[in-house]
């Protein structure tokens, strides 16, 4: 079988889907650690966003972190386009019918809406690089640093943005999202790689469970804990 023909069969899709996917975890992680520096602001009141600016400046100057944004992005593409085509793939082998409807013995429910639950986090992808990441990296369009006239004030544009009800809501259903994506789609990675074995299917499991509930979680709390005023106040 030819390399082309392998990356357009079942298990190829299924093979760039979990290497993709292993990488946009590692990707959440270090996200998340740099989201985290807005609760400086709960222990230093005259922080007022400093932290997360200056580690916020420090990824968007870093020509290190430029190049594996790239990487970053063909890797959502490549995520989003493989997901898509499994998906349809899927759906096409249902429109057949079953004589006996399975429910959730052939498979969990959800397993059988990740399609819907993906194309939810990718419209939230869409909207957060529009608000944050557009404005940062491609307009500049944002208000200097006090503390530095040469770094931008991306806290003070997150306070703007989630002082809005509409758009909280919004995030947290995103997050909602990502957490019931992570959840069939973290184990499932590590199977498509081949882990096979039940002791460390339980460890990837329950580590997967715990990752997929506190990343979301703490990616929700960073728009609630604004419009709510527990950080970002003068």
């Amino acid at each position: 079988m030819k390399w082309s023909e392998f990356f357009t069969s079942s298990i190829g899709k299924k093979l760039v889907m979990a290497l993709t996917g292993v990488f946009l975890i590692s990707f959440l992680v270090v996200h998340a650690g740099i989201n985290a520096c807005i609760f400086a602001d709960l222990f230093d009141p005259n922080d007022n966003g400093e932290m997360f600016n200056r580690a916020a400046h420090f990824m968007g100057s870093s020509v290190v972190i430029r190049i594996m944004e790239v990487g970053l992005f063909i890797g959502f593409i490549i995520h989003i386009v493989q997901g898509f085509a499994v998906e349809a793939k899927n759906l096409g082998r249902r429109g057949k019918g079953y004589q006996v409807n399975l429910g959730n013995k052939g498979s969990k429910w959800y397993s059988r809406t990740m399609g819907l639950f993906g194309t939810l986090l990718f419209l939230f992808l869409v909207m957060h690089i529009s608000q944050f990441w557009y404005a940062s990296r491609i307009a500049h369009d944002l208000p200097e640093a006090s503390y530095d006239p040469l770094q931008h004030d991306l806290f003070s544009r997150m306070v703007e943005v989630f002082s809005h009800p509409f758009i909280v809501v919004l995030y947290v259903l995103g997050c909602f999202s990502l957490a019931w994506h992570l959840m069939h789609g973290f184990q499932s990675a590590f199977r498509t790689l081949g882990v096979h074995n039940n002791r460390y299917l339980h460890l990837i499991r329950g580590f997967g469970i715990g990752f997929s509930i506190l990343i979301p979680v703490l990616f929700a709390l960073m728009p609630v804990s604004i419009y709510f005023g527990w950080i970002g106040q003068d």
